[in-house]
Parts: structure tokens; C-alpha cells; sequence
């Protein structure tokens, strides 16, 4: 069986115990929307302030730093397609990127740990990959019921 993940760590340490999460968390995303037997992938790159800020500059043309970018590969509706006809060509699902330092300030911010603010971002941005958003209320409401149910079954609840 080929991982669901492949994570790259551009100028920042790396970390055998951030993959094991990370793999742990894209399996759970995967399992949860019935991805496992697709023969798709994510891409996740773990970055610094100035990559990601240089990302977003090039590519939404915001010249700030962020925690989390998203870059599907796929529409929604295309999405829904290959998940329904099971197509088994090997595709990147899309790309996510992370701040690793916005992951330590905002683990600080929220008062949780690291891992739980790390397994956020990669759900979250997992969530954006699969055509969910927070723009409208009633979106926010269904993507933060999903984020939420996968930290819970990776006992990553956010803390009370």
C-alpha cells in the first residue's frame, strides 16, 4: 500500500515525530471520506515564515504571512467523480503548506499543544482541498463539525 502523504520540510528541521503525526492524521482524514482505496495523495510542505509569506504572495497575491495554505487539484464536483468511480491513477489530491512557527505561536495562543494545533492545520487544510469552506455561516458550520470530528477521533479535542 502506497502513503497517503508525502511531506516535504522546506527550511525547517525535520522531524520523525511530526511525520508519524502527520501520517496519523492524513490516514484519519483519508479513512473518514473514503479515500483509502484511491490511489490519491496530499502533499504537505512544512515551512517557515518567509516561504509561506512568499507563497501567498505568488500565488493569492497577499503579501502576509498565514498558517495554512490549500491548493486542490481537483474541483468539488470532480472530486466527487473519482471518489464515486474509484479512478485508481495516482494523483496528488492537492498541496497543503504550514507555517511551523504560526503552528508554535498559535499552540501558545489557543493553549494547546503543538501536535493539536499541527493536526488542525492539516485538517483544515485537508477540508479546503476537499471543496469545503468557512466564507459563508452555514459552510463554516458543516467544515468545523468535520475538523472537529477527526481531531476527536485522534483524541486532539480542543481544549475547554
Amino acid at each position: 500500500m502506497q502513503d497517503n502523504v508525502e511531506v516535504e520540510f522546506l527550511d525547517v528541521k525535520e522531524d520523525s515525530n511530526l511525520l508519524n503525526l502527520i501520517k496519523k492524521v492524513v490516514e484519519e482524514c483519508f479513512n473518514s471520506e473514503g479515500l483509502n482505496n484511491l490511489n490519491l495523495y496530499l502533499n504537505i510542505i512544512l515551512t517557515d515564515s518567509k516561504n509561506i509569506k512568499d507563497i501567498n504572495k505568488k500565488y493569492r497575491n497577499i503579501d502576509k504571512e498565514t498558517d495554512v495554505l490549500s491548493f486542490p487539484m481537483f474541483e468539488k464536483n470532480e472530486l466527487e467523480t473519482i471518489i464515486k468511480e474509484k479512478m485508481l491513477v495516482r494523483e496528488v489530491l492537492g498541496d497543503i503548506v504550514i507555517s511551523i512557527p504560526k503552528v508554535e505561536e498559535q499552540a501558545i495562543e489557543y493553549g494547546h499543544s503543538f501536535e493539536r494545533e499541527l493536526a488542525y492545520m492539516i485538517v483544515h487544510g485537508f477540508y479546503h482541498i476537499m471543496g469545503y469552506d468557512h466564507i459563508k455561516e452555514e459552510d463554516k458550520v458543516i467544515m468545523r463539525q468535520k475538523e472537529e470530528q477527526r481531531l476527536e477521533k485522534l483524541s486532539l479535542k480542543r481544549k475547554e
